[in-house]
């Protein structure tokens, strides 16, 4: 067996705005099948397609309302099954996003329920807990007849009770579907939520309580949830082909995160450790080791990421472009499978003043400095954007960061991901850290030497061929790969 998700680059295709084949303003499956030989040409192995599925978009996609069909405004299912066999006739593999969280308010259980019918079917209490939605306010709604339903997320996003049978077969039922359409993985949503505490206590205890970036949620990271992560694994290694479950699991340690990987288990787990690291030398260090003791403890790879749809891109979070092109050759040089966010490649930043009228993320609505849109504004295609009244407005200033702009140019970020892809296919070896001045990481990997400036020089550190710099050599905040030794 190849294992190729061990050391995979899997690139992050967040749908609505990614390429608009039929010139609505909102992305879709037509684009993205498009745009399938410039995610060739960019090096990477698989895509992953955040929902598509039919949905009201209460939470763009992530409620879903039929697992099992494609939402008219991405297409058709037609479509879908377009793009999985046009991807594997280019090499690349098709990951896509299953949310067993919750659904929609309009899934038919829900309707049903609402009508007092198959109400086990989700969580419903006569009396709420004190619970918090993680997009703020109340866990819980309230019916007309005076019941109460959980939701986590959105009130059009109620929660499933996975102490149903009948939960485990749908859904043991929707990975065949898709298995058999021909996709090679999924991405579990809220891997970690399934399987509430017992009882649903309140939260007032701290050992109930943990955070998800500043904000503080129940703490779901329960053992329940990897009898359901080793009944999936047994419906995937039943497929050929090594087709793959990646955990999005927030676990309180790194520790917890690789009960998640198993062997049993899933095969990848997304390292939010490491993507919330601070741009700091002993941090990232600290990070980077621990990350890849805790996954090889159970026989797993570490994935590493910098940007996703949920948190602001790095170009902003880190303070600069050159931060961040650092960041992402240090990301790329790491042993393991590695996740790259539609627009990195270009070096966008976070927009910050989308105007009120157009923000709709449901989670700002909620919380202002939470709201996720800045990170989803579609990505500049050409010099003119490429877009036709896009669903979020593209900052006219990205004109020269598109992909027309940067194509061919040596000194752009596109054709800095472009060269580091092509030369991590030559990366094997573990790791192994040298000593290093200040503000400065140091490692190789066999040959290849990786030199990192987090402020501090890394002049006359390697002897050799300079293979990739993020930045001129001896600058402050760059990455440089080399091909020979430690001095």
């Amino acid at each position: 067996m190849s294992e190729w998700w061990r050391d995979a680059v899997i690139y992050q295709v967040y749908v609505r705005s990614f390429a608009d084949g039929n010139g609505d303003g909102v992305g879709d499956l037509i684009g993205a099948r498009d745009r399938l030989p410039y995610l060739k040409d960019l090096g990477v192995d698989a895509v992953w397609l955040t929902p598509f599925y039919t949905s009201p978009m209460a939470d763009f996609g992530y409620d879903v309302a039929d697992y099992r069909d494609v939402d008219p405004l991405f297409g058709t299912l037609g479509d879908a099954k377009g793009l999985i066999e046009e991807a594997h006739a280019l090499g690349l593999r098709v990951i896509v996003d299953v949310v067993p969280n919750h659904t929609s308010s309009a899934h038919p259980w829900f309707q049903e329920a609402l009508r007092g019918e198959h109400r086990d079917r989700y969580i419903f209490r006569s009396e709420p807990n004190d619970w918090e939605s993680i997009f703020g306010g109340p866990a819980w709604t309230q019916l007309p007849d005076g019941s109460w339903y959980l939701h986590l997320f959105d009130p059009a996003q109620p929660d499933l009770n996975w102490e149903n049978p009948e939960v485990h077969g749908e859904f043991d039922s929707i990975l065949r579907f898709w298995l058999d359409l021909g996709v090679d993985g999924f991405r579990i949503d809220v891997a970690h939520g399934m399987v509430k505490p017992h009882d649903l206590p309140d939260i007032g205890h701290p050992d109930q309580v943990r955070l998800i970036g500043t904000e503080p949620v129940p703490y779901f990271d329960n053992d329940g949830v990897h009898d359901i992560h080793r009944r999936w694994r047994k419906i995937l290694d039943s497929y050929p082909g090594e087709r793959i479950g990646v955990a999005e699991a927030w676990a309180p340690t790194p520790e917890r995160l690789a009960n998640y990987v198993r062997p049993d288990e899933l095969h990848q787990a997304f390292n939010f450790h490491f993507l919330f690291a601070p741009w700091q030398a002993g941090a990232l260090r600290a990070v980077i080791d621990e990350s890849l003791a805790t996954a090889g403890s159970v026989g797993a790879p570490t994935t590493w990421v910098l940007s996703n749809h949920d948190v602001k891109r790095h170009v902003t979070r880190y303070g600069s472009l050159a931060r961040a092109r650092a960041a992402a050759l240090l990301t790329l040089a790491l042993p393991g499978s590695a996740y790259v966010y539609q627009g990195e490649e270009l070096g966008l930043p976070e927009v910050l003043d989308l105007p009120d009228e157009v923000c709709q993320d449901p989670q700002r609505l909620r919380d202002p400095d939470s709201g996720r849109d800045g990170c989803r504004v579609p990505i500049p295609w050409t010099r003119a954007l490429g877009w036709n009244r896009p669903w979020l407005p593209i900052p006219a200033e990205w004109s020269s960061l598109s992909v027309e702009a940067q194509q061919g140019v040596e000194s752009s970020t596109l054709e800095l991901y472009r060269a580091a892809l092509r030369l991590r296919k030559q990366l094997d070896g573990p790791l192994t850290w040298h000593d290093s001045p200040e503000g400065t990481l140091l490692f190789s990997r066999g040959d290849f030497v990786c030199a990192v400036s987090l402020g501090g020089s890394t002049d006359g550190l390697v002897d050799g061929e300079l293979l990739l710099a993020s930045d001129t050599p001896g600058s402050a905040d760059s990455t440089q790969w080399w091909k020979g030794k430690v001095a």
